[in-house]
């Protein structure tokens, strides 16, 4: 059988592919017929587990009518399928979308910002505004995205998401007071569901277990972890076992040196009042939010 391990780009090619068929109203069964394939090599291709062969994702393209730069970039793609992990440029949302969609859990830090599935809509404006590489007419997009993202907390299949935060993400005021304490009110609101966990790491413990800043590791019921780490112009996707094992290292000390859930409630609620005041929503949100 021509079947190999997947990768992260075998596994993006194949949604692409799943894509382009679906545009072109074409089903697996459908498209083996037409190229004279077995079904079993479409469900291979489409799921990254067939090995590519570039005139066959040529003739699929052409039967899906893909042309132009699109084409090019898709033959690029399913010569590289098999190479692992992946530093692509900005911006890696449809990959990144397409690998939370498949996770089982998403373990996340961020030291100096909220997390993006966590982010209120006013919270990711102003920090975008901010940014020194987005473009004023490339907010708007971004933020939607972003928000479009958090669709995975609807799904009936989502994963068992745990968020790390240092402390110091709440002493940035992004937005000002206002959009400060509404996105703070919005993670106490999100940390009692029950598939979401969110554990604070304090100021106070110093040297607290990661020493490069931000990273998330995914894990998935059907294919090796991921672990990725954003920088400002490319998103970094590794799955080799030395990588996984680093990471695995890093969220171990990090929840040894977090707060627990309960802890975490309080000590955002308790900034949320004292940093920011009360918005709309007053202190009283919080401290429902803390006497669940």
């Amino acid at each position: 059988m021509n079947e190999h391990r997947s990768t992260i780009r075998s596994r993006e090619l194949g949604d692409e592919l799943r894509h382009a068929m679906e545009k072109a109203n074409l089903n697996g069964k459908l498209a083996a017929k037409l190229l004279g394939w077995s079904e079993s090599k479409v469900s291979r291709l489409l799921m990254g587990y067939q090995i590519v062969n570039e005139s066959d994702i040529a003739a699929l393209l052409a039967l899906c009518l893909v042309k132009g730069d699109e084409k090019d970039r898709l033959m690029t793609l399913a010569r590289e399928y098999d190479v692992p992990g992946w530093l692509q440029k900005h911006p890696p949302f449809e990959t990144l979308v397409n690998l939370e969609r498949r996770a089982t859990e998403i373990t996340e830090f961020e030291v100096l910002r909220v997390p993006g599935l966590l982010q209120t809509g006013d919270y990711a404006r102003a920090l975008l505004a901010g940014s020194a590489v987005v473009t004023p007419d490339g907010i708007e997009p971004r933020i939607e995205k972003r928000l479009r993202r958090q669709d995975l907390f609807d799904r009936h299949d989502r994963p068992e998401c745990t968020f790390y935060l240092h402390e110091l993400v709440f002493y940035l005021p992004i937005g000002g007071p206002e959009v400060m304490s509404a996105q703070m009110h919005h993670l106490l609101r999100m940390s009692v569901r029950s598939y979401i966990v969110i554990r604070v790491i304090p100021a106070a413990i110093g040297a607290y277990g990661s020493t490069d800043g931000a990273c998330r590791l995914m894990e998935f019921s059907h294919q090796r972890p991921i672990a990725y780490v954003e920088e400002q112009t490319a998103g970094h996707f590794m799955e080799e076992p030395d990588e996984i094992t680093t990471y695995r290292r890093v969220f171990a000390k990090l929840a040894n040196n977090a707060l627990n859930e309960e802890q975490s409630r309080e000590l955002v609620g308790d900034l949320a009042i004292r940093l920011y005041g009360e918005d709309r929503d007053g202190g009283q949100l919080a401290q429902e939010q803390l006497q669940r």
